[in-house]
């Protein structure tokens, strides 16, 4: 299983960007994003079922959204009015399940947002 992940990059305050995230090797369950800024711990960002169900953290609902394409086995998280708190490594994660522990991790891709 493999995990690439791609989108990141430097964007203004207020500005926006997308990540995608192309999994290869099996399907899974549950398809997600989480982030680590420098000296914190990953934290959950927006998870999205196989069904279309989502979930998104309380920091980041209604600036942005999860989606995947099952046919092609990506997971993208669209992010708009970005804040200075946004910079971190983003990681995309798979899971068999619909719950528990995630499975495989993706290589991160940085997203800095400059005030």
């Amino acid at each position: 299983v493999q995990l690439q992940a791609s989108g990141g990059g430097l964007v203004q305050a207020g500005g926006s960007l997308r990540l995608s995230c192309a999994a290869s090797g099996r399907t899974f369950s549950t398809m997600g994003w989480f982030r680590q800024a420098p000296g914190k711990e990953r934290e959950f960002v927006a998870a999205i079922w196989s069904g279309g169900s989502t979930s998104h953290a309380d920091s980041v609902k209604g600036r942005f959204t999860v989606s995947r394409d099952n046919a092609k086995n990506t997971v993208n998280l669209h992010m708009n009015s970005l804040k200075p708190e946004d910079t971190a490594v983003y990681y995309c994660g798979t899971r068999k399940n619909v719950a528990g522990q995630w499975d495989y991790w993706g290589q991160g891709t940085q997203v800095t947002v400059s005030s």
